[in-house]
């Protein structure tokens, strides 16, 4: 027995979704969604025509983060900051990792830090979005892909403030920026934003059904920190097991961000195209599934 089509209030222009906006006192209209129609491709036109509301849910959910802190958007810094500080102490100070080309550790492991948090926060607070934003799903047509696509895109300031510590933590300890960085940079980032919103889309969508996924996404990030080349290099594997290490798309950024940020060089050409190739099967499936299940997700929430 299929569930019947639902009614949701959609809109004559997207900007009477913005409180502030003159188009919010416009009359509400509806559209149906049924699960059983549903298109897996977006709508990339529609999706073009709420860019506005999606700026005002990135903005929302940012101002709402740090709402009532004593320090605001400096957590933005403090966690990859401290896992810096603590790293240096155990891997670098303890265990005696060393780190290519005399490299400082703090600028090692850190740039490897500024991706990887990106990347775990984004997760996480994407993942739960859906969930936590049952109000805006149940009664508003919103392109659903926007929702975790808004956090995601709210980490990428945290993001671009470290990218700024990173740079100060380069001046600190005289290490010149190479030419490529200029480049490399931009590129890993959006090679970073893509992996994590197709991860993301997978599991905000799966959690709208099976709320255990809260559970598991933090425990999935500690084992993967510990499996990724963050406290180490991953010159101390042999090429094989480095082609291996690059199924795990996250291993490119890493070391594309220290080969472009500190000239260490640690994955031969064809891992990242592997890396690449993960990536856009992450990324194309992950829509695949989230546009398949999006029909029931405001009965489900």
């Amino acid at each position: 027995m299929t569930n019947p089509p639902q009614q949701l209030d959609t809109v004559r222009d997207p900007m009477r979704l913005l409180p502030d906006h003159p188009a919010a006192a416009m009359p509400p209209k509806f559209v149906e969604v049924d699960a059983e129609k549903h298109q897996i491709w977006p709508n990339w036109r529609e999706i073009w025509e709420f860019r506005l509301v999606l700026v005002h849910l990135v903005i929302r959910d940012y101002k709402v983060r740090f709402r009532q802190t004593l320090i605001g958007v400096a957590w933005a810094v403090i966690q990859p900051v401290t896992t810096m500080i603590v790293f240096t102490i155990f891997f670098n100070g303890v265990a005696g990792i060393t780190t290519p080309n005399g490299v400082p550790y703090p600028l090692f492991s850190f740039a490897a830090l500024v991706p990887w948090t990106f990347f775990s926060n984004g997760l996480s607070l994407a993942s739960e979005s859906l969930v936590g934003q049952g109000h805006l799903v149940r009664k508003v047509y919103v392109p659903r892909l926007l929702i975790p696509i808004s956090r995601i895109l709210g980490g990428a300031i945290d993001y671009a403030i470290s990218i700024g510590v990173l740079l100060l933590l380069m001046l600190i300890y005289h290490q010149p920026l190479p030419l490529q960085a200029w480049l490399m940079v931009p590129l890993l980032s959006i090679f970073a934003m893509l992996i994590t919103t197709g991860i993301s889309l997978w599991t905000s969508a799966m959690m709208v059904y099976y709320r255990d996924v809260r559970y598991l996404i933090p425990f999935a990030v500690q084992i993967l920190l510990f499996v990724s080349p963050i406290a180490y290099s991953s010159q101390r594997l042999g090429e094989g097991e480095r082609m291996l290490y690059a199924l795990n798309p996250m291993v490119s950024v890493i070391e594309g961000m220290r080969a472009a940020l500190l000239n260490i060089d640690s994955l031969p050409p064809t891992a990242y195209l592997i890396s690449a190739l993960v990536t856009l099967v992450i990324v194309v499936t992950g829509i695949a599934f989230f546009r398949r299940a999006e029909g029931r997700f405001a009965d489900m929430i």
